[in-house]
């Protein structure tokens, strides 16, 4: 679970700013589950080109929580959640400033979407976070206020969540607080995960993928795997710590995932199966595949440019897809084309997708 946050300060020296306003929203790497949002009066004065920045100024202030009042709330949003931010460093540092003033000790596994942009989002003029989404398409207003950052900051993360095709990245970049991954049981990695279509990632305690599985309803399908008594089973249910998840939203998007990934991961615990050549090529040269995305409105969606898949991703605004730069920039490249190529071409000769679309 994370909480993507975002804090509007009143400037000035180094850990003697005050909080103006704070936006936290807790995500299950899906969708937005709760939220927090307001504006606080830090009882200083405002720099006067923080106010032409922000538009925050003392007069809006007067009446609003001071932050020992909105305290508890903060704690609880953010409880059991891992701390995510555009610059981290900053954020979390302000928020520990103000607990520790209230002789509080608040301590948050962190993860910063500056330097997992730099990982997984290459050869960007800026990472700033306005520059940043405007690049990837990804909508923003309010820019500057807490709530508008903060819900572009949803946006980008989920962005980088896909892009993170080996599931290491950002399980490598978390900053831990006390250096502990929690042991689960396997009726709470069980209930941890959805009835949904999509992919499920078994890890070992320290974050390794021992099995990587697929259903069209990961809950059962996990379930499944923890009741069978095979020695291969045994050895997953013993080892298994945490369960990660993707949602497909469609079964094209979960083969192409599974055995892309299972190829690139090689799980230990996964038994590979040999695929027949490919023997012929694409109808066409350069079309987008279109199928049902993971929510409404969403569109599960693969570029095919010169007969081989370009990349995959999700799309929910038009711009995105009728832009090829920007769709570019949001799809995940695929490395392997010819396994791509493979299970696309094997799954339209079978089925059929929403929409093709030719270039």
């Amino acid at each position: 679970m994370y909480a993507i946050l975002d804090i509007e300060t009143t400037g000035g020296k180094f850990n003697e700013e005050g909080i103006t306003e704070i936006a936290i929203y807790k995500f299950d790497g899906h969708t937005i589950v709760d939220q927090f949002i307001s504006l606080v009066n830090p009882e200083k004065e405002i720099q006067q080109f923080v106010v032409g920045l922000t538009g925050i100024n003392n007069k809006m202030l007067q009446n609003a929580p001071k932050f020992y009042e909105i305290a508890k709330r903060v704690i609880e949003i953010t409880k059991d959640c891992t701390l995510v931010a555009h610059n981290t460093t900053f954020d979390y540092r302000i928020l520990s400033t103000e607990f520790d003033r209230l002789g509080y000790d608040f301590n948050r596994n962190t993860l910063c979407t500056v330097e997992l942009s730099k990982q997984l989002i290459l050869d960007q003029p800026s990472y700033s976070l306005g520059k940043l989404t405007k690049a990837l398409g990804i909508p923003m207003t309010d820019r500057h206020r807490a709530s508008g950052d903060a819900l572009a900051t949803v946006q980008l993360f989920k962005l980088l969540l896909e892009k993170d095709s080996t599931k290491t990245i950002i399980q490598e970049y978390v900053k831990y607080y006390d250096q502990r991954i929690e042991k689960d049981r396997l009726q709470k990695l069980i209930a941890s995960v959805p009835m949904d279509i999509g992919l499920f990632y078994v890890h070992d305690k320290n974050g390794k993928i021992l099995f990587l599985g697929r259903g069209k309803n990961v809950k059962s399908e996990v379930n499944k795997l923890f009741l069978k008594e095979t020695k291969r089973a045994l050895k997953i249910q013993e080892r298994a710590t945490s369960i990660t998840y993707e949602k497909t939203g469609n079964e094209l998007f979960t083969r192409l995932k599974y055995y892309l990934q299972l190829e690139r991961l090689a799980p230990k615990y996964n038994i590979k199966k040999k695929r027949k050549p490919l023997l012929y090529d694409f109808n066409n040269d350069d079309f987008i595949i279109l199928d049902k995305g993971r929510e409404t409105e969403e569109h599960a969606l693969i570029l095919v440019e010169n007969n081989q898949i370009f990349g995959y991703g999700y799309t929910s605004l038009a711009h995105q897809e009728n832009n090829i730069d920007i769709l570019k920039s949001v799809l995940t490249p695929v490395e392997d084309k010819e396994l791509a190529k493979i299970i696309v071409k094997n799954y339209l000769n079978s089925y059929t997708v929403q929409k093709i679309v030719r270039l």
